[in-house]
């Protein structure tokens, strides 16, 4: 007698913080939901389970609103009956740091050990159902974390020929991988009568085809939003006597159908899932919204390459910040969540995301000046000094300001504040209730000199001290200054501040060691010289062309070139208009000086581009025209082979994308870019799908090389190999600066 196939039935519900709605609006709908599941977990013990989502912030969002069922909730997350976590949040890989990750992990582990009041209570299942892909060393990730399985939707390619694969990481190191061949709500809202329960789970199997073919079968029953669907229990008993023996269709958790699910004869894949074979990977998400983009990476610098290494390398261990950290890197998980890093939201969700990155970042900011400060007072009597907190030595420019206003050799002036400021040019007779004000309004002054100019006028310094306690007797110098105005009523005073005289200059140290300091003592290095359109160091040389708006560097020319082309998609997707109008040279060009050098200097290209306005939805074609004004500073630095590259737009046009083009200097076929922990290596070719084009635009955090060329970034993760020749690959690597799309 042929056993019946065994069905799993996984209730749950896949809850996005934020997306089309708010969070707040969405935590509303989100306590209706757990407020019903609780009341029918308290009614129907044949209620075995229910997955919230694989992240605790659900768990948290509800609690806030809802204390008073904290104990009820916990109790069911003690038994298992639900289950939370592994992740705080479901992370979108791409676009958020490796040590985000890592943070999204612990955080989500830890919490639900808490709130459970017992160890191991996170669900033990690397449960990512609806993340846009999959970085490389996920697997590892997820292994060093204890979690040796799982679950991915979007991004398997069409090799994988069945539910279940062997998921390896560049290291080697693999976990079994349960693939959701239709997501994670192939069993949503199932018909409640038995006949119809059964039609659909055929049709589903028959879709699906040879994907399936291990026992058991699983059915995530939820979806988007979903409550739990009532009156399940029942229903699969009577599914499976329906049946006549075919089906076993049974309550079961994610976890105990993985424990059951098949390891042998399994396929195997080895680095990063992005094919667009059977599930919409939605690349645009990487080039959306990139102000977005450039907040995530900017605080996750600070966060984690400045505050973090500079605490734990010179701060005492009883005054590490660590309420003050848990604060901000709760803020940046919430925002790692894929629904809202990925800023395919809500206008106002994206304004949520910002305050996050804003807060976290001001955080870090304020954590950095008290941990220098900190530095300074433990190296008490030496001179100024830089502190490195990466751990490998390396030298560059700092800012420091110093006595005098005139730079020494080896410094850079950026500002400088006089000895004497001017404040007020008055007659005698009303020199003194000014003075009076000045003194009480302006401390500290610890003295007023009363000086005889040689122009005949009386000049007034107020003493400044920057030590000085207390209030200076304003009396005195009051009564001085009312007996020579009754002397000399019509006598021009000039009251000014006399400060000892500042310059804030460039210097540049070397050989600071990691995870240390050194004096900020100027180091020799050759000075950068600017000259018409030409800077250059010694080590390497830019030069702009005037007419095409882009530069050369080390005599490489065409670097920077600006190409803009129509985009008809969305924030999910870039999509080319049928007639499109490509614009690859700008109309007007103004190179000027920036900085002069000698330690830093730059050029500033002015360029003015005339654009189609948008894409008319009727002809899908580009109509209109608008100027773009776009401006490019080039900046070269003494001792450093590379220039650096900043570029402001002022974006006035719609539904386009605008790129910087850099041609290689020789073709290619692959590039190589950072992902989190790895190096990841890309061709030129991509997987498509039915209902998705694939493109090879690909992510990347920090830098990407191609073809001996290398470009770092921060927070413009998308990159293509475009002008591809037939017989050699590309010949240019095209960085993507925006794309402005409905």
């Amino acid at each position: 007698m042929t056993r019946p196939q065994r069905v799993n039935v996984v209730p749950h519900t896949h809850w996005d913080r934020e997306w089309y709605r708010t969070f707040q609006d969405l935590r509303l709908a989100l306590v209706e939901v757990l407020d019903a599941l609780l009341d029918d977990l308290a009614a129907d013990p044949a209620l075995t389970h229910f997955l919230l989502d694989g992240q605790v912030a659900a768990v948290d969002d509800y609690l806030e609103l809802r204390p008073e069922r904290e104990a009820e909730l916990r109790a069911h997350l003690r038994s298992g009956r639900v289950a939370t976590g592994p992740w705080y949040t479901l992370p979108d890989e791409f676009l958020v740091s490796g040590e985000t990750l890592v943070r999204d992990l612990e955080l989500g582990m830890d919490r639900a050990e808490e709130l459970a009041g017992r160890e191991g209570a996170a669900m033990a299942v690397g449960y990512l159902p609806d993340t846009f892909g999959h970085i490389a060393q996920m697997p590892q990730l997820l292994a060093r974390a204890g979690l040796d399985h799982a679950v991915v939707w979007r991004g398997v390619p069409g090799a994988v020929d069945r539910t279940g694969f062997w998921w390896e990481a560049p290291d080697g190191t693999a976990v079994r991988a349960e693939y959701l061949p239709t997501g994670y709500g192939n069993g949503a809202r199932m018909p409640d009568e038995p006949s119809a329960f059964l039609a659909r789970l055929d049709a589903w199997i028959e879709l699906v085809g040879d994907l399936v073919r291990d026992d058991p079968i699983l059915l995530m029953n939820g979806t988007d939003h979903l409550p739990h669907q009532r009156g399940l229990p029942p229903l699969v008993d009577a599914v499976t006597a329906a049946s006549a023996g075919r089906f076993d269709v049974g309550l079961s958790s994610l976890q105990e159908h993985l424990a059951g699910a098949p390891t042998d004869g399994l396929p195997h894949w080895r680095g990063e899932l992005r094919s667009s074979a059977r599930a919409n990977l939605l690349p645009g998400v990487t080039s959306n919204r990139v102000d977005v983009r450039q907040a995530a990476a900017r605080t996750e610098r600070v966060l984690e390459q400045e505050v973090e290494p500079l605490w734990a390398a010179f701060a005492p261990a009883g005054l590490w910040p660590g309420r003050a950290l848990d604060v901000a890197w709760k803020a940046m998980v919430r925002n790692a969540a894929h629904d809202s890093v990925c800023a395919c939201s809500h206008d106002e969700v994206v304004d949520a995301v910002h305050h996050r990155y804003a807060e976290a970042r001001q955080i870090g900011d304020a954590l950095l000046a008290q941990g220098l400060r900190l530095v300074g007072a433990a190296l008490a009597g030496d001179d100024q000094v830089a502190v490195n907190t990466l751990p490998r030595a390396r030298g560059g420019l700092v800012r420091v300001s110093r006595p005098g206003h005139r730079p020494e050799p080896g410094e850079q002036l950026l500002a400088a504040t006089p000895p004497l400021t001017l404040l007020h040019t008055l007659p005698a007779t009303a020199a003194p209730a000014v003075l009076e004000s000045e003194l009480d309004v302006r401390p500290p002054i610890h003295g007023v000199a009363f000086v005889d100019a040689d122009d005949g006028a009386l000049e007034l310094h107020l003493q400044t001290d920057r030590t000085a306690r207390g209030r200076f007797p304003a009396r005195p110098s009051v009564d001085r200054m009312r007996s020579l105005a009754d002397a000399a009523p019509h006598r021009v005073v000039r009251i000014q501040v006399a400060d000892a005289a500042r310059r804030d200059v460039l210097r540049r140290v070397d050989g600071v060691p990691g995870y240390g300091w050194a004096p900020v003592a100027p180091a020799p290095v050759a000075p950068v010289t600017a000259a018409d359109r030409r800077l250059a160091n010694g080590l390497a040389s830019v030069e702009v062309d005037a007419e095409a708006g882009t530069f050369a560097l080390d005599g490489h020319a065409g670097l920077g070139r600006l190409v803009d082309d129509g985009d008809a998609g969305d924030t999910y997707n870039h999509c080319p208009p049928d007639r499109d109008v490509v614009v690859d040279g700008p109309e007007a060009v103004v190179v000027r000086m920036g900085e002069p050098g000698p330690l830093r200097a730059s050029l500033v290209v002015d360029a003015r581009y005339r654009l189609p306005e948008r894409v008319d939805d009727a002809t899908s074609s580009r109509v209109g025209g608008r100027d773009l004004a776009v401006s490019t500073v080039l900046e070269l630095r003494a001792g450093e082979q590379f220039v650096r590259v900043t570029t402001t737009v002022d974006n006035v046009c719609e539904d386009h994308r605008l790129r910087a083009w850099f041609p290689l200097p020789q073709p290619t076929r692959t590039s190589a870019a950072g992902c989190a922990f790895a190096t990841v290596t890309r061709g030129l070719d991509v997987e498509s799908g039915p209902t998705e084009t694939g493109v090879a635009t690909f992510p990347s955090r920090r830098f990407v090389q191609a073809g001996g060329l290398t470009i770092t970034h921060e927070g413009l993760p998308e990159h293509e190999l475009v002008d591809i020749q037939p017989g050699s690959g590309a010949t240019a690597l095209a960085l993507t600066l925006l794309r402005a799309t409905a």
